[in-house]
């Protein structure tokens, strides 16, 4: 079955804690709320420590129209995204030697936080020295599941070219959507929570020998995977699209939605291949915030050292949307796994909709 070889993630030029964010909110916000420090209780109730940025704090201070935010997102993502891939094929923690561009048979590019046609994979292919014959694949609008399915659309091309090699790359600049004039409640939140990311992780078909590309003793391979749509929950989690930009809709039941929704979603596909709860070993969990990861262990009976890894990261890196479960991924791929362990990747999105992901170590 395909197999993960390498990953990567890039460290964007801008850390700002928590509390210098809060700062920021309190003056932005303050004068449209005055319960605001209540409200401003998010930002350490969700245990986000640190958040890194694509432009520093004074950006967000003054205003920005859809077309200049949507150039800068167009730079942005190919700089980084370049970067990203550079590192991902030339990861010596998990490869041999280098790979190249050339090397690539497909590129599923993933994001949801910019506009571009072409594509920013078509843009990426004219800076690197990729086959121009290579498949390209764009997905865009499935939010934080969309680093989920990527990776599982990536894996069932290897299934069907099982001598391919293939990335995922994944670019979110959430904070170019940013809306210093939106006083709304669900503004508030993104702000507390969302920040940007960039990952990118090589998949493998099987005919694609291990042993002479990589470093690493194990590797999580393909089983299966799993998309559920949840009919009538259009208005759950998106973008609401006005000539200012992209304004966040982020509706206060998502943990909630979880814990009902999830559990017998779950079941469900791990009956189909012969697996119970107690048999996942490791859960690649896309953190989308405390409250979420909370419901994680509430919906599935999961202790907190199976979400160790996720809250981590959301403390390090905050809500990178799609980019956040593969930051997670890696992780978990530098740890390694015992053979024929199983690992569950899972991640909540626009629908509202959950990508679910089977791996076993080999």
């Amino acid at each position: 079955m395909p197999y993960l070889l390498s990953a990567s993630h890039i460290k964007l030029p801008y850390l700002l804690s928590q509390e210098k964010i809060m700062e920021f909110s309190r003056e932005i916000f303050g004068p449209s709320y005055k319960n605001i420090e209540r409200l401003l209780k998010a930002f350490k109730n969700g245990q986000v420590e640190n958040r890194y940025f694509s432009n520093d704090l004074d950006w967000f201070k003054e205003d920005h129209t859809f077309s200049d935010r949507n150039d800068l997102y167009i730079k942005q993502a190919v700089k980084f995204g370049k970067e990203a891939i550079e590192k991902c094929l030339a990861n010596t923690e998990f490869l041999k030697e280098e790979l190249h561009a050339n090397d690539l048979d497909a590129f599923f590019f993933i994001s949801s936080t910019g506009i571009a046609t072409p594509t920013i994979d078509a843009r990426i292919m004219n800076e690197l020295p990729f086959n121009p014959h290579a498949k390209r694949i764009p997905i865009w609008g499935l939010g934080c599941a969309g680093g989920a399915s990527g990776l599982s659309r990536a894996f069932e091309y290897c299934q069907a070219y099982p001598a391919a090699k293939v990335i995922v790359l994944s670019v979110e600049l959430c904070s170019l959507t940013f809306q210093r004039n939106d006083i709304s409640k669900s503004n508030l939140i993104g702000t507390s929570l969302f920040s940007d990311g960039v990952s990118c992780v090589l998949v493998c078909g099987d005919e694609v020998p291990d042993e002479q590309f990589s470093r690493k003793g194990s590797h999580l391979n393909f089983l299966d995977s799993q998309s559920t749509l949840m009919p009538n929950s259009l208005d759950v989690m998106g973008w609401d699209v006005k000539d200012q930009g992209l304004y966040v809709i982020f509706s206060k039941d998502i943990p909630s939605i979880i814990k009902d929704w999830l559990k017998p979603n779950v079941q469900e596909f791990l009956m189909e291949n012969g697996l119970e709860l107690g048999d996942i070993k490791d859960f690649i969990a896309h953190p989308g915030g405390k409250k979420v990861i909370d419901a994680y262990h509430e919906a599935l009976g999961f202790d907190e050292s199976m979400t160790g890894e996720s809250m981590s990261l959301l403390k390090e890196f905050g809500n990178m949307s799609s980019a956040t479960i593969l930051y997670v991924l890696e992780r978990f791929m530098q740890r390694g796994g015992n053979k024929d362990e199983v690992g569950l990747a899972a991640a909540l999105g626009p629908g509202f909709s959950s990508e679910l992901v089977l791996m076993r170590w080999k």
